[in-house]
């Protein structure tokens, strides 16, 4: 099924009421033609995603920096390559700047130079009008799952950064040693406390940490001091 113009003018007819239950995803639609964002509006609806609409890169951006409520799973930008003022690929590079959402572009009129020039911005996929449904759908199905990483990267990140923050300056010490490889004697020799203390600064580093292991503690402290 092609998402052709006629099938964006039946869908443009259709309400655009979201599907039962909790949304797949957020899917950010942008393209100057309000029929074309109105059609992939109702069609991701009823495939359960949650969408919203804008008529320009440059609104989008604007409605970024006021922070509005938004949705707050997975989501990923489906935009037009060609519009006027901002195109597809200056938003795409903005966004990669950002470390935002993955960017899906279209366009009808985009040759091959245009797709690679996407991709190597950064684009997740790059999709030619008219778009064939499953087409679509395997694009945001992707671009979703990569947001959803990328959450997971950054929730992960900010559970280490704080678990790390609330050690103390001897069990970073110690932590660190260990990650370096070093023994607990080896440690208390370094560092001329006894190996009962060194143990017990180190299960407490560890139940810090949610470590339940050597190398689990080795992992987290090393992911926590580099941001993941």
């Amino acid at each position: 099924m092609s998402f052709s113009s006629t099938a964006a003018q039946t869908a443009a007819a259709l309400p655009a009421a979201a599907a039962p239950g909790a949304p797949r995803g957020r899917i950010v639609l942008i393209d100057d033609h309000p029929e074309v964002v109105q059609a992939l509006t109702n069609l991701l609806h009823l495939e359960g995603f949650a969408c919203e609409g804008y008529p320009s890169a440059s609104a989008y951006l604007e409605a970024l920096q006021r922070q509005d409520p938004v949705f707050p799973g997975p989501a990923c930008i489906l935009s037009d390559m060609r519009m006027p003022g901002l195109d597809g690929l200056e938003l795409l590079a903005q966004m990669s700047a950002r470390d935002e959402m993955p960017v899906i572009l279209m366009s009808g009129a985009s040759g091959i130079r245009d797709a690679v020039e996407g991709f190597r911005t950064g684009a997740v996929d790059f999709l030619v009008k008219p778009v064939e449904t499953e087409e679509l759908l395997g694009a945001v199905t992707k671009a979703l799952a990569l947001s959803a990483q990328s959450r997971e990267r950054r929730t992960r990140g900010h559970d280490l950064a704080q678990r790390l923050a609330s050690l103390t300056p001897r069990e970073q010490t110690v932590a660190a040693r260990v990650a370096q490889g070093e023994t607990n004697v080896q440690v208390a020799e370094e560092l001329g406390i006894s190996l009962r203390s060194v143990k017990r600064i180190r299960q407490s580093a560890a139940a810090k940490l949610g470590a339940e292991s050597t190398a689990e503690l080795v992992l987290k402290f090393t992911e926590g001091k580099r941001g993941v």
